[in-house]
């Protein structure tokens, strides 16, 4: 890690994080984000032997996977190098932390990892997909995992055991599947186009179909989401009615890559282009026709993969306060309302709703008293 600078702005800083085919991460920090939106750089990270094709974060961690078929950590608190995940025999294609707990991993093996985020220790090992496991989305409530891989499935996973709770065959090969904020729905994309599916039903209630290859898709709101692809272009789509409601020319190459996030008053949509730009978009929510605000913008001069930015909890704490609080709770009243149903849909006959702390005891618990019962029978 080769650092340009150290320290944060009093409400807590951000770093945007952009991966390259260089093998490189970049870090540029914002300090007083309150102030200027103006990015410095931070820090250059190079602990791959192949390019980075996924980055992801909590309040502590970075996670990076490449193509030299290995995950590698850095804990951002600290300022400390904190090694590889050595599991994967492939190229690592999608990473997702759940809070500060899990990390859940993909690759072209086919598998599906859950990592202990304490101990970096690999709970669990899915063997998901019998191509490579393309992309996964974690629900909001922890329990279940959606991934879908180049076997033209897609699966639905009980976390609480780790096995497949529903498989569903798809006309061609997905590329992305993201659940909606609240987990009332999910989409999938295949190629050019965007499958919207509602939870309760199973099945596809919307369809967007763009004219190039979608590369990124993020959430903004429940049905409002940011779509790039191999063009120059976003646009932000209504998942309801699938209409345009909102198109801008963000890069001059292709976008390769969305993060969505907020902070204080600030809705921010950053983008991430081979023409080696990453940018920052204030959104107007209540106006999204608008086109959005161009707040910042910097040239890491490379040819860019992957991105993501890192919040600290402190930061995270004044998105939490800011304006959309409100629409925080109502997401999450929403998505408590639709608990039972998801469960009914989905994991009938599962293990019932208990922390995963708890359920590893019960696991060890129920290990040490087998041995216990093999050796007195011995």
């Amino acid at each position: 890690m080769a650092a340009a600078g150290a320290g944060g702005g009093g409400a807590g800083p951000l770093v945007v994080l952009g991966g390259c085919y260089q093998q490189v991460l970049f870090g540029y920090r914002l300090r007083e984000w309150r102030q200027s939106w103006d990015p410095e750089a931070d820090f250059t990270h190079h602990a791959h032997t192949a390019s980075l094709t996924v980055v992801a974060v909590n309040d502590q961690y970075v996670a990076t996977g490449s193509k030299d078929e290995t995950i590698h950590l850095y804990d951002m608190k600290k300022k400390i190098d904190q090694g590889s995940l050595l599991h994967h025999n492939g190229t690592i294609t999608c990473l997702e932390f759940y809070g500060n707990t899990h990390l859940l991993s993909g690759a072209e093996d086919g598998l599906i990892c859950v990592w202990d985020s304490k101990k970096w220790e690999c709970l669990k090992s899915i063997r998901a997909h019998k191509g490579h496991v393309s992309s996964l989305s974690v629900h909001p409530s922890g329990k279940l995992a959606l991934s879908v891989g180049t076997d033209r499935t897609l699966r639905t996973w009980n976390l609480i055991d780790g096995k497949s709770a529903f498989i569903k065959s798809i006309k061609q090969n997905a590329h992305i599947v993201l659940w909606s904020p609240s987990g009332d729905s999910y989409v999938v994309v295949s190629n050019n186009q965007l499958d919207i599916y509602s939870l309760q039903t199973a099945s596809i209630s919307g369809v967007i179909t763009c004219q190039q290859r979608i590369s990124s898709v993020q959430y903004i709101m429940e049905s409002i989401i940011a779509v790039a692809g191999d063009e120059e272009n976003v646009r932000l789509y209504d998942t309801d009615s699938q209409k345009c409601l909102c198109e801008f020319k963000a890069h001059e190459t292709r976008v390769k890559a969305l993060h969505f996030f907020r902070v204080g008053e600030n809705n921010v949509l950053a983008t991430a282009s081979s023409d080696g730009y990453i940018k920052m978009w204030k959104l107007h929510v209540e106006e999204i026709q608008k086109c959005p605000e161009l707040l910042s913008e910097v040239n890491t001069k490379a040819r860019l993969t992957c991105l993501a930015v890192w919040r600290s909890s402190v930061t995270q704490g004044v998105a939490d306060q800011g304006a959309h609080g409100q629409e925080h709770a109502a997401t999450n009243k929403c998505f408590e309302e639709n608990k039972n149903k998801m469960e009914a849909t989905l994991l009938v006959g599962a293990t019932p709703p208990e922390t995963k702390r708890q359920i590893l005891h019960k696991r060890k618990t129920l290990v040490k008293t087998k041995a216990k019962t093999k050796k007195i029978k011995q």
